[in-house]
């Protein structure tokens, strides 16, 4: 299995924590771009296919990335985010770029989601809890369909990704202790590996690798730079949708 953020065996918590903090990720070299592996198919983008594919297997199959080597000695804390795809004419990719002040993966481009509270119902009230305290969206919004499998974070969370369907139009609204902005990119895109870059960062001390996939956003204008925790689940939905796993 491929891990995306990874350290050598022989490296100490330390070394991550130095690494995570002064370390710009878009500077790391490009050591391998998975433009051989096929894209998916439109068709298989589509509601109704999405569906069906959640139905067969509702936990999203084998991950290809599961684990981050972890940079803190505290125990793990259950999480969940929102993967929620929302049904325009072509589906998007519902992403937020966080708060540069949060103590874990600030300014980072990440799903809608955080730790889950005892008063949360499952795994599945905490991904709907948090959307809509991150970015206004409501639960009655969104139709759940499946679940990729749990995703150990460096920063010591064991993320659910929840996979929801969202039908627009969407009135949201970023809340500005926790989210800078809120976007939308096509996932069509994400699913393409043409675009799906690994980068690998070596010193004396470690050796570091992970998966990125930049978006050149024309609504904005900008470059987003998404990788780490948020890449690897994406790629776990390319892996699950394009080799689905036997019935």
């Amino acid at each position: 299995m491929s891990n995306a953020s990874s350290l050598s065996p022989s490296s100490p918590p330390a070394a991550a924590a130095r690494v995570s903090s002064i370390m710009d990720p878009r500077r790391a070299p490009v050591v391998q771009i998975d433009s051989a592996l096929p894209a998916v198919a439109p068709r298989l983008l589509r509601a109704d296919s999405l569906r069906q594919a959640f139905v067969a297997h509702p936990h999203g199959g084998e991950p290809e990335i599961f684990r981050e080597r972890s940079w803190t000695d505290r125990p793990p804390a259950k999480a969940a985010v929102l993967v929620a795809l929302v049904q325009r004419q072509e589906m998007h990719v519902l992403l937020t770029q966080r708060s540069a002040g949060l103590t874990n993966h600030s300014g980072q481009i990440a799903f809608p989601g955080g730790r889950q509270d005892p008063e949360d119902r499952d795994i599945n009230d905490t991904a709907l809890r948090e959307a809509w305290e991150e970015v206004g969206l409501a639960r009655e919004r969104v139709e759940i369909i499946g679940r990729l499998p749990e995703y150990a974070t460096g920063s010591g969370f064991e993320v659910t990704p929840i996979v929801g369907l969202v039908q627009p139009p969407l009135s949201l609204q970023a809340n500005p202790g926790e989210v800078d902005e809120v976007f939308e990119v096509p996932l069509s895109f994400l699913m393409n590996p043409a675009h799906h870059r690994w980068q690998q960062l070596d010193t004396p001390e470690f050796s570091r690798r992970w998966l990125s996939m930049p978006y050149d956003d024309p609504a904005s204008g900008q470059q987003r730079f998404i990788w780490g925790a948020t890449a690897s689940m994406l790629r776990n939905l390319y892996r699950f949708l394009a080799f689905p796993p036997a019935s």
